[in-house]
């Protein structure tokens, strides 16, 4: 869709991510991640526009002790840096960076360089400079807070980003 459209609007956006984040919602409660999600695992169904998420191929189970280690899957630009190592503290935190860097990509046409690079300094302009005018300032700063480099400071729950969006 953005290759053939360009940028969505918001109006657009949230009526594709609003059934992403509730079957999102419902992998994390079956203590789940999905691990891998981009534009090109988002599915939009011609028929009724519904959305799909796709490829689980990395998707791995939640553990509450995260003293196994994990297989190491990172997609750049959407994956967050504890994706980067097999011990990094992954959750549904580490699902909402990459959803978060999926909607950066939406609203700017731009991907997000990856987190290992703006770890050591690559700037990461925010969505609400990036993309302010068609889109809202509540979606944008929501979509600032899923793409926080540190893990603590990004949303930790669906439900938790599904209130910042909608605030």
């Amino acid at each position: 869709i953005m290759a053939r459209h360009g940028a969505l609007t918001e109006d657009e956006l949230r009526e594709i991510l609003d059934p992403l984040l509730d079957g999102l919602a419902k992998v994390h409660e079956a203590g789940f991640l999905h691990r891998d999600i981009k534009p090109g695992n988002i599915y939009v169904r011609r028929s009724d526009g519904s959305p799909v998420l796709l490829d689980f191929g990395a998707a791995r189970q939640a553990l509450s002790e995260r003293s196994q280690s994990l297989t190491i899957i990172a997609t750049p630009g959407y994956a967050p840096f504890e994706q980067y190592s097999s011990r990094g503290n992954q959750g549904p935190w580490t699902d909402i960076y990459a959803l978060g860097a999926t909607l950066y990509r939406a609203i700017t046409g731009v991907m997000p360089p990856d987190a290992l690079s703006r770890l050591q300094g690559e700037e990461l302009p925010p969505a609400t400079q990036a993309a302010m005018g068609p889109y809202s300032r509540t979606f944008l700063e929501a979509v600032d807070a899923a793409l926080a480099l540190q893990p603590a400071d990004r949303p930790q729950s669906i439900e938790a980003w599904r209130a910042q969006l909608w605030e």
